[in-house]
């Protein structure tokens, strides 16, 4: 294994963590830009003066569905063209420049630009999103206490782009044009690129390539056959996966049925003002800027105490908190049916319990990947997770799509019966799948030297 580069440090992390932290901030801030007004655009009718394509909900979701699925669906060759050419730290390079084109051309009035423009940006997408966040994990070292809470700070990062954009963006498509929207989420990728390449200097030691590497043991690694208690744990991690899936189809909704549903059964009156129906995209990622920090805390400190603080616990916990939060949107619906319109409160709290809940299973999701994963396999088992984010998001697509004959209050029910029942199911075998990861979170504390584990240097 090469040695490590000796890293910078700010605010207690290495300083390629916030190289990162932009990178992906603005990354997302083009993605989830384009997301907020992407099925509102598909929907809104041909003859107004901010038209639309005029689509009904059950095309827009379906197009919804297969688009965000196969964004993540691409992070598994993105991860794989990372271990086997290119390393991970140019492939973000090349996702990002695909991304600047691919939202650039969304821009264009045009049918083919719109088309073109979404398969530019999956891969995109499938480039930037598995490799940037294996390289997260490269900063710190195995058993570094510190590295749930930099996957925390890098996460808290991805909801300041979306927090922005879904406002910003969300408020210039909706208002001033739905293609001057895309532009703008292109602008905001061109600036995360440029700081990017700048801040190369902090990345020195992580996202090389392999077999660029002058380092034999590095070499080696890549033809080592996978030892048994490597096979165990990635076992573990496709178990895990499940979880992913089932959770992403629940919360997925908040991009296609839950924004129908603000748009179309949602009061959205505030003192005389109408909120803008993509601005409910922006609670999400508020609560996980004020909140991100201190869910950390709270689980680094059980974890300090000797409580149960396992990833895989943490994981199951937020599945379960944020299938609760459907219950509020089931109440929302009754209303709706009582009423004619549902307040705008409902959607607020349903937010707050699918954040809670995503900062127990998302970030540390990642950070459990780069702790299990080979090296060898890290940017393709990473590309895998979040192909499972892709089916989820196809999943959620699927519900959004039977709401039209079940129902909506039928469709929240049941996603927050299911996510209860399967995380208190899989809670019972927690015992038995980590006793497969053979100690990998056994040994964490308040280790603080130099990376080692998924350091690819490139000297």
């Amino acid at each position: 294994m090469s040695t490590a580069v000796k890293q910078e440090e700010f605010f207690g992390h290495p300083k390629g963590l916030f190289v990162l932290f932009f990178t992906e901030m603005w990354e997302r801030f083009s993605y989830y830009g384009m997301r907020a007004i992407l099925v509102l655009y598909l929907v809104a009718q041909t003859d107004t003066s901010n038209a639309g394509l005029g689509w009904t909900n059950v095309e827009a979701l379906s197009l919804y569905g297969w688009y965000t699925m196969l964004v993540y669906v691409a992070s598994i060759p993105g991860g794989w063209i990372a271990d086997k050419f290119l390393g991970q730290k140019k492939s973000v390079l090349y996702g990002g420049i695909l991304l600047v084109a691919g939202h650039s051309v969304l821009a264009i009035e045009q049918m083919w630009a719109f088309y073109s423009g979404l398969g530019l940006i999956i891969a995109g997408v499938g480039m930037l999103k598995p490799n940037i966040s294996t390289m997260v994990g490269g900063l710190y070292k195995q058993g570094d206490i510190r590295r749930d809470k930099g996957f925390t700070i890098f996460y808290i990062g991805i909801n300041v782009g979306a927090f922005l954009s879904s406002l910003i963006v969300g408020y210039v498509g909706e208002v001033h044009g739905w293609h001057y929207g895309f532009g703008l989420a292109g602008i905001g990728m061109a600036l995360g690129l440029i700081q990017y390449v700048i801040g190369q200097k902090h990345l020195a030691s992580v996202g090389g390539f392999l077999g660029e590497s002058k380092d034999e043991a590095d070499k080696e690694l890549m033809n080592k056959p996978l030892t048994k208690i490597e096979k165990d744990r990635v076992v573990v991690l496709f178990i895990s996966f499940l979880l992913v899936i089932v959770f992403w189809g629940a919360f997925e909704q908040a991009g296609g049925l839950m924004n129908i549903y603000a748009m179309e059964n949602t009061n959205r009156m505030l003192l005389g003002w109408e909120v803008p129906a993509s601005w409910f995209q922006s609670l999400n990622a508020m609560f996980i800027i004020l909140l991100g920090t201190s869910v950390a805390g709270f689980w680094a400190s059980r974890k300090l105490k000797g409580k149960v603080s396992t990833s895989l616990y943490k994981m199951i916990i937020g599945l379960i908190i944020m299938g609760t939060g459907f219950f509020f949107m089931s109440a929302a619906s009754t209303q709706f049916e009582s009423t004619g319109s549902s307040a705008m409160y409902w959607l607020v709290l349903a937010y707050l319990f699918h954040t809670v809940g995503e900062l127990c299973i998302s970030p540390v999701a990642l950070s459990y990947i780069t702790k299990l994963a080979p090296v060898k396999y890290a940017s393709l088992m990473m590309g895998v997770y979040f192909a499972m984010t892709g089916f989820g998001n196809k999943l959620a697509g699927l519900l959004g799509e039977s709401a039209s004959e079940l129902g909506e209050f039928k469709i929240f029910t049941g996603i927050a019966i299911f996510c209860v029942i399967f995380g208190v199911l899989v809670l019972s075998l927690r015992g038995r799948l980590e006793r497969l990861t053979h100690g990998a979170e056994d040994n964490e504390g308040t280790i603080n030297e130099e990376a080692e584990g998924f350091e690819l240097a490139d000297n």
